[in-house]
């Protein structure tokens, strides 16, 4: 028989992604306020809100692009703003507004990336990722050239080369037909299912949120309005889908901070 003192239990891996209190302000706009939450290792979490709801501040604060005003951001346990080159070496992001440089062919942007990702057997993996999305016949293509649509495989491609624990995705299938956007989102849940990697997904598009998300953030005015089940919130809200419960929240939103402080 064992004795209970050498049992030990399994470690239960740090958050893809927790963030704190998180707060930022530009000048007299307040446009992320002491927002909190977590990504699980293996969850794709969905940051949902209309325009200027403050979905693109906390990515840029969880990159490190924006310095937040107040608050906390770890990446796989490792604090943002003490360990900035291990936190962000575990991290990657794909987004519409982030183009690549349109000079370069597409495997010589996945070796540059690659490179100031310091990624083993680089070539290996160019070659992985590649297939996975159908780009071999692009290879030596300038990406100035591609099509929305393969820019944002091309980008796609790019994110996963370091192998993250944290995939930052803002509309990453926005330019994508439908069907190549069905087989992206389903090796993204592949991927996490896997274990792999944490997902926070931002979109407009809420069939495809309820198809791909485990859990969805409402935002607006910099604050969570709502948290739950993509598939569950609507019917716990009254309406008949997410796309609804979306719109009612937009038209609808709580008190704007600033009312608040009146």
């Amino acid at each position: 028989m064992i004795a209970s003192g050498n049992l030990r239990p399994e470690a239960v891996p740090a958050p893809a992604l927790s963030v704190r209190d998180l707060s930022k302000k530009y000048a007299r706009v307040l446009a992320v306020d002491r927002v909190s939450f977590e990504v699980g290792a293996a969850e794709i979490l969905g940051l949902l809100g209309p325009n200027g709801a403050g979905k693109t501040t906390i990515i840029n604060t969880v990159l490190d692009v924006l310095t937040p005003t107040s608050g906390s951001i770890r990446i796989a346990g490792l604090d943002v703003s003490r360990q900035r080159s291990l936190a962000l070496a575990r991290a990657n992001f794909a987004a519409v507004y982030a183009s690549l440089p349109g000079n370069l062919t597409v495997v010589q942007n996945l070796r540059f990336f690659g490179l100031i990702y310091r990624v083993r057997r680089l070539s290996g993996r160019i070659e992985e990722l590649l297939q996975q999305f159908a780009l071999e016949p692009l290879r030596n293509t300038k990406c100035g050239v591609l099509s929305s649509g393969e820019l944002t495989r091309v980008a796609l491609a790019k994110s996963l080369l370091n192998r993250p624990e944290l995939l930052l995705l803002d509309e990453p299938t926005a330019s994508l037909d439908p069907a190549a956007a069905r087989e992206t989102r389903g090796a993204i849940r592949e991927l996490v299912h896997a274990g792999r990697c944490g997902v926070l997904w931002t979109s407009h598009n809420m069939y495809e949120v309820e198809a791909v998300c485990d859990r969805v953030l409402f935002l607006s005015h910099g604050q969570i309005l709502l948290e739950g089940d993509p598939r569950s919130l609507p019917r716990e809200h009254g309406v008949p889908n997410l796309e609804e419960l979306f719109i009612r929240l937009a038209r609808e939103p709580l008190a704007h901070p600033a009312e608040r402080l009146a």
